[in-house]
């Protein structure tokens, strides 16, 4: 039995460009997830959507991530 793949998590700030409206999150996958940011199928940010990237930081687990998450957040 293999061990799984490491992946790299991004802890990520996203600014509304219209309104005044800031959201942290985490992901596997950065471009995917703006997109839909972006694109209103996020629940949370549609109505505050467009936005712009405002801060990444890379994690080299999702624990680690989450835990970046929570700071940020706080």
């Amino acid at each position: 039995m293999s061990l799984p793949e490491s992946q790299v998590y991004v802890v990520y700030a996203i600014s509304s460009i219209e309104r005044n409206y800031i959201y942290v999150g985490m992901t596997s996958n950065l471009s995917q997830r703006l997109a839909r940011h972006n694109s209103g199928f996020e629940q949370t940010t549609k109505p505050y959507s467009p936005f712009r990237l405002l801060y990444t930081e890379s994690c080299l687990n999702r624990d680690e991530a989450r835990k970046r998450e929570k700071y940020w957040k706080s």
